[in-house]
């Protein structure tokens, strides 16, 4: 009985075989892949026959007596040969002396066997030739190899599916699937299985490794970031896969929040700071290492697990943990010989809102996953005079036009794809922030908003009181797109119903093509999205901290804010700015700040002083940069070679257009010009590209007068493109 038990173990490539109660471990081969005999100390110390299972499938892969190293090991349905599959349904009740009911019923009369991967419903017991042919046609030719082994569908209950109540009865669908010979996951579709596969083989991973790896726990992984050091867990790329998500390529999105904040701290401190959702705390602790007690800073998450790694960072970063008075105690046993406390940062665990509601705070930092409007609300409750909210939007998906109908749920607007679809993703966001600050009696200031690849950032500065917020609210209008040319313009204001909204559009598009050309877009942000003075004390916070990384990015963002290309705008001094005026409010930015100055700074004026803000302000509306952009590929002529954009920029300055270059684009041209006149320039500085025959489209039909400008350019205007090089 002992040999014939151990000759059974071979077909199942000596893995532990769990039947019923019964638990033979199998020795492990030796170099020579021939395996060890098993010890007759092992076999007879099996423990006694106990009751068999109820309805369990034949040779059920994982039980509930298995241990938990056996959970690991390959599943019944990994086998290298077809006949070693084809072993496992031939498996009569003798050859094991705990066999289950469930086996007993796999055996008819006529030696009748059952499939081992299809449960009884699915596939009742056959004839040998047949279930040959059903094992081969099922689940051999369908399987997915890798390294000599081949990982069969399995079509038993391996899966955890919902069950579905139809009227008194629940009936549960089979789910076909495929089981991972590498970290045991069930995968349903075979081409997914591939690429499943795929990856473990990009990263690496194998078996061995894996069996090996899930045995001992894996330990955390720490990266450096700004001087700061951050202990990640496994997967911490993958939000799917862990608790506390860290995305590197959200590096410059953290850098441009510490320079928000550390210009902020020129104003007033020290600053009540809130990280909202901390994750691993890496922002928090940027804060609070690199502007010391400047900032009084906050880290939020909900998660235990989280809370958990940014006590343990702050930590590893010489920081000590504020949560009540015995945990001060306690941290300071982190601390080694000679070494210095850098600063205190206060850790909560509880819902982000209830937070909000609760403390008031001068810099609030929100960055959910996915879209931030549930949370707009409490973070305008609560925050303080001239203080600064930003918001991180990383629902790129519904912003950028490719879920309408989600950018419709969340942000209440109407929204399609265009040429400018990331500034109006940024414009979306700034409209719903203001709404939720008009909602608290409280207006904004748009410092700066960023739309890049991964994320939308929008940093604002709220301003309290209710005159505020209804000039905050009359900025959030309408837009009427052009669909034929492109062309854009915000509705005018006033509650009567036009009768030809189409007048409103510059261009001719209504009257010479048929049907309905224009559609309504909104409501989006209609101000400005850059403040200059703002942004140039960011510019000297980032030389200051060496944060070389985002540098660039500013500047361009202070060229954009004036509409001045680059080469014609001088950037002044730090001692030009100790003194500025935003909406109406004097704030000092002097290095000696003292208790008097925070008090008086941020005041109220006077009624005659906020009068003549008021018309400085009306004065100052064409000196705002003009709303969205061209891209330059996109209005090109067919046929045609269109001039470079440095030069181009230069044509469009020569003819008394304010224009710059955009960081929401890089082929993007922000201008003033309409864009007959835009399309006319970039006509006229055009060459043909002949090919030998002659042009095609509506170049052809070009006035006789248009090719001769083009062709005989006067030596005038050639000068003028020379001079325009250094752009």
């Amino acid at each position: 009985m002992e040999n014939m038990a151990e000759e059974e173990l071979l077909p199942l490539e000596k893995e532990e075989v769990e039947v019923a109660h019964v638990q033979v471990p199998t020795p492990a081969p030796d170099s020579a892949g021939t395996p060890a005999p098993a010890p007759d100390s092992a076999l007879d110390s099996a423990p006694a026959p106990a009751p068999a299972l109820a309805q369990a499938p034949a040779l059920s892969p994982f039980l509930a007596s298995a241990p938990e190293e056996a959970k690991s090991k390959r599943h019944i349905s990994i086998q290298r040969q077809l006949a070693d599959l084809e072993k496992l349904a031939f498996v009569t009740e003798g050859d094991f002396d705990s066999a289950s009911s469930s086996n007993s019923d796999n055996l008819d009369a006529g030696n009748r066997q059952a499939c081992p991967l299809c449960p009884k419903e699915k596939f009742r017991a056959c004839n040998s030739h047949k279930l040959r042919r059903h094992l081969q046609n099922l689940h051999w030719k369908v399987s997915v190899e890798f390294e000599g082994y081949r990982m069969c569908i399995c079509h038993l209950p391996c899966r955890p599916v919902k069950p579905n109540i139809i009227g008194e009865q629940i009936s549960s669908k089979m789910g076909a699937h495929y089981h991972c010979i590498i970290c045991s996951a069930t995968i349903t579709r075979r081409t997914d299985m591939l690429g499943h596969v795929r990856r473990h083989m990009n990263k690496g991973e194998t078996k061995s490794s894996y069996i090996a790896a899930s045995t001992v726990k894996p330990p955390n992984e720490i990266l450096k970031e700004a001087d700061t050091d951050v202990q990640v867990c496994p997967n911490y790329s993958i939000p799917q896969k862990t608790d506390s998500y860290f995305n590197p390529k959200m590096k410059l999105n953290r850098q441009l929040i510490f320079c928000t904040l550390a210009a902020l701290t020129e104003e007033r401190k020290p600053l009540e700071c809130l990280d909202a959702f901390g994750a691993t705390g890496i922002m928090g602790l940027q804060w609070a290492k690199h502007l010391g007690n400047a900032v009084k800073v906050t880290i939020n998450d909900l998660n235990e697990n989280s809370v958990t790694l940014i006590q343990e960072n702050c930590h590893l970063n010489k920081l000590k943990v504020v949560v009540d008075s015995k945990e001060n105690e306690k941290c300071d046993d982190f601390l080694e010989e000679g070494e210095k406390n850098l600063g205190n940062i206060k850790v909560t665990k509880m819902d982000a809102n209830v937070l909000m509601h609760l403390r008031s705070f001068d810099f609030i930092h929100l960055d959910p996953f996915g879209t931030s409007v549930n949370y707009l609300d409490s973070a305008f409750r609560n925050i303080r005079n001239l203080g600064i909210v930003s918001v991180t939007s990383t629902d790129i998906s519904s912003l950028y036009a490719k879920a309408q109908h989600v950018a419709r749920r969340h942000y209440g607007c109407n929204i399609v794809r265009t040429e400018y679809y990331k500034e109006l993703a940024a414009r979306i966001v700034v409209a719903a922030v203001a709404r939720a600050a008009a909602r608290c009696n409280k207006g904004i200031e748009v410092l700066f908003a960023v739309s890049l690849e991964h994320f939308v950032l929008v940093v604002v500065r709220v301003l309290r009181g209710p005159t505020s917020a209804d000039e905050t609210a009359k900025k959030i209008q309408y837009l009427i797109h052009c669909q034929w040319c492109e062309e854009r313009i915000f509705q005018k204001d006033g509650n009567m119903v036009e009768e030809n909204p189409y007048r409103q559009l510059p261009c001719n598009c209504h009257g010479s093509m048929p049907g309905k050309t224009a559609i309504e877009l909104g409501p989006l942000w209609s101000s400005s999205l850059f403040n200059t003075g703002f942004l140039k004390r960011m510019l000297f916070e980032s030389l200051d901290h060496g944060l070389d990384d985002i540098q660039t990015l500013i500047k361009t963002l202070i060229f954009e804010s004036e509409c001045t290309p680059q080469s014609q705008f001088p950037i002044h001094a730090r001692s030009n700015l100790n003194k500025q005026e935003e909406n109406g409010v004097f704030i000092k930015t002097t290095d000696d700040t003292t208790t008097d100055n925070y008090t008086a700074q941020g005041k109220r004026k006077s009624n005659e002083m906020i009068t003549n803000s008021g018309k400085k302000q009306k004065s100052d509306v064409s000196a705002e940069h003009p709303p969205f952009y061209y891209n330059i590929h996109r209005h090109s002529i067919k046929g045609m070679n269109m001039p470079k954009l440095k030069k181009f920029l230069c044509y469009l300055s020569q003819a008394g257009f304010r224009v710059s270059r955009t960081h929401f684009d890089p082929m993007g041209v922000r201008t003033d010009a309409p864009l007959m006149q835009f399309k006319s320039i970039l006509l006229k500085y055009s060459t043909p590209t002949y090919t030998g025959g002659q042009l095609e489209g509506h170049v052809q039909s070009a006035s006789e007068d248009t090719v001769t400008e083009r062709v005989e350019m006067s030596v005038n205007d050639k000068a003028e493109a020379s001079g325009c090089r250094r752009w």
